[in-house]
C-alpha cells in the first residue's frame, strides 16, 4: 500500500508542476500546448521507470516459470495510480486541443466532452482499463504459487516506444514536424515499437521453448490455450497500431518528398 500512496501522489503531482513549469517558462505557449507537453512528460517518465524495472526483472530471473522478483508487485502497486490518472490527462490534453481549434463543443467541460473523448480514444482508454483490472489484479493476486516474472518484466519493457511516440506527438504539437529531429524520432518510433511490443511475443516464446528444449514452433502446443489467447489479445492491438504508425510515416515520407520536388522544380533543379 506503501508504493500504491507514493504513485497517488507521484503521478498527479508531476502533471500539475509540469503544467505550472511549461506555464512560467514558455508563456506564449496556449493551453493546448501546455497540457499535451505536460502528458506526453508524464507518460514518458511512467514508461521510462517501467522499462528500467522490467529490465532489472527479465534479466534477473533464471527459470522463467518460477523466478519471482519484489519489484514486480511493488511497481505495479506503483503504476496503478498512473493508469488511472493517465485518462484523465488525456481527456484533458484532448480537450484543451480542440478548444483552441475553436471547436463549440469544446467551450466547457460536459459529458459531451467525455464522450467525444471516449470516441476519439477508444483503444487507449481500453488498453488503461483492462491493465486496471485485468493485469493488476492477475499480477498481484492470481499468481499462487506461480511467477512467471520474467513475462511480466518483458511487457513492462514494450513501454520502451512510449517516450518516441510521445516526442513526436511533442513536435507536432508545436508546429515541427518537417523537422530533421521528428523524422529521426519516426525512425526511433517503428523500430523501437516492432521490436518490444511484436518482437518480444515470439522472443518469450523463443526463451521458455530454450528453457524446455522445446522447438520454437512447438511451444505455443505446450502451453494452456488461455496463455495462448491472452497473449494474441495483447499482440492484436500491438500490429494495429503498428500499422497505422507505418501509414502515418508513409504519409508524412510522400507530403515531405512532394514538398522536396516542388521546391526543386521552381529551383531549375531536375525532379527525379
Amino acid at each position: 500500500m506503501y508504493m500504491l500512496a507514493c504513485g497517488v501522489v507521484f503521478f498527479p503531482g508531476l502533471f500539475f508542476i509540469s503544467r505550472k513549469v511549461l506555464e512560467s517558462t514558455f508563456k506564449n505557449w496556449n493551453d493546448a500546448d501546455v497540457f499535451v507537453v505536460s502528458e506526453r512528460l508524464l507518460s514518458s517518465i511512467h514508461a521510462t521507470l517501467a522499462t528500467i524495472v522490467g529490465f532489472i526483472i527479465a534479466t534477473a530471473s533464471n527459470d522463467v516459470m518460477s523466478d519471482r522478483h519484489r519489484l514486480t508487485n511493488e511497481f505495479v502497486w506503483f503504476g496503478a495510480p498512473y493508469m488511472a490518472f493517465d485518462i484523465y490527462a488525456m481527456y484533458l490534453s484532448n480537450y484543451h486541443s480542440q478548444k483552441v481549434r475553436g471547436h463549440e463543443a469544446y467551450m466547457k467541460h460536459s459529458l459531451l466532452t467525455i464522450k467525444l473523448f471516449l470516441l476519439r480514444y477508444p483503444l487507449l482508454v481500453f488498453h488503461h482499463m483492462v491493465l486496471l483490472t485485468v493485469f493488476m489484479p492477475i499480477t498481484l493476486f492470481l499468481r499462487t504459487g506461480l511467477g512467471g516474472d520474467f513475462f511480466i518484466g518483458c511487457f513492462f519493457m514494450a513501454e520502451f516506444s512510449t517516450p518516441f511516440v510521445s516526442l513526436g506527438k511533442v513536435l507536432m504539437q508545436l508546429g515541427l514536424e518537417d523537422s530533421w529531429l521528428h523524422r529521426v524520432n519516426g525512425v526511433m518510433v517503428l523500430l523501437s515499437f516492432f521490436t518490444c511490443r511484436i518482437l518480444s511475443f515470439p522472443y518469450m516464446y523463443w526463451v521458455y521453448g530454450q528453457q524446455y528444449t522445446i522447438p520454437f514452433h512447438k511451444v505455443p502446443f505446450h502451453l494452456q490455450l488461455h496463455c495462448n489467447l491472452a497473449n494474441l489479445s495483447l499482440l492484436a492491438p500491438q500490429i494495429y497500431w503498428f500499422v497505422l504508425l507505418c501509414r502515418k510515416a508513409y504519409r508524412l515520407y510522400l507530403r515531405q518528398t512532394g514538398s522536396t520536388g516542388q521546391t526543386s522544380h521552381k529551383d531549375g533543379s531536375k525532379t527525379d
